[in-house]
């Protein structure tokens, strides 16, 4: 547990000393601030104290956030030969992905707590639901989370930070979009197995305040998924090598 707390600190560190984290936060920041108060169906549109629209141009920015924030954890190290460097030091493959989800969930939660504005402004314009607002930010946490399992993985099975970008946007996408539209083409057990398998199912679930075991298992498990497949992946290297 101590080195997987080293690596995220360290981790969450070269975020901001490469100017990544500002020029991340600044963009999902400038970005959610426009699109929830000013733009389409914005809160003075709607003429309701609740931030929905917040958590649904979220849900949407996260799928471009967290692949920008994912894609050199492992795909740089692995080019610079750094991960060496790592395992001589008895630090195991496990601990160093451990590390790296848990800066990279640090550095979205961050950008979440720079949010704390909007939900403090909302609740002084009027009466607002509290406990489905907290239930939404709980729900782009974990929503985060399975981003960054994917993110992880596809970072890990490339060298080039582009590739592992655009490969977790495809997998996002697929999970964010296209099982959430395949489901209405399909009847019965099949359309069902794919509104399961989508994001927007189990978030909009959660972002309405509803607790539902399915819902954080369901995150849960692609979170793991996401973690053990890239732990795999750096181990395969040590075979070959």
């Amino acid at each position: 547990m101590k080195n997987i707390w080293i690596i995220a600190k360290r981790e969450f560190q070269t975020f901001f000393d490469s100017l990544v984290a500002y020029i991340l936060l600044f963009a999902f920041l400038g970005l959610t601030g426009f699109l929830t108060w000013f733009f389409g169906n914005d809160i003075f549109l709607v003429k309701q104290a609740d931030l929905s629209p917040f958590f649904d141009f979220a849900y949407i920015l996260f799928i471009f956030f967290i692949p920008a924030i994912t894609m050199r954890m492992i795909a740089e190290e692995k080019k610079a030969g750094t991960l060496e460097v790592l395992v001589t030091r008895a630090i195991s493959d496990w601990e160093i992905v451990a590390g790296k989800y848990l800066a990279c969930l640090m550095l979205v939660g961050t950008s979440l707590l720079f949010t704390l504005p909007y939900y403090f402004t909302i609740a002084w314009l009027g009466p607002m639901d509290h406990g489905a607002t907290i239930m939404g930010y709980f729900g782009l946490l974990l929503l985060s989370s399975a981003y960054i399992g994917i993110g992880l993985f596809a970072s890990s099975i490339t060298n080039n930070q582009i590739v592992a970008f655009l490969l977790a946007l495809l997998i996002g996408l697929i999970f964010a979009f296209i099982f959430d539209f395949s489901a209405s083409l399909f009847p019965g057990g099949v359309g069902n197995f794919l509104d399961y398998l989508s994001f927007n199912t189990h978030f909009n679930s959660i972002s309405r305040g509803v607790i539902d075991s399915r819902d954080l298992i369901f995150f849960l498990t692609l979170t793991a998924l996401g973690l053990l497949l890239t732990e795999r992946q750096l181990a395969q290297r040590n075979v070959i090598d």
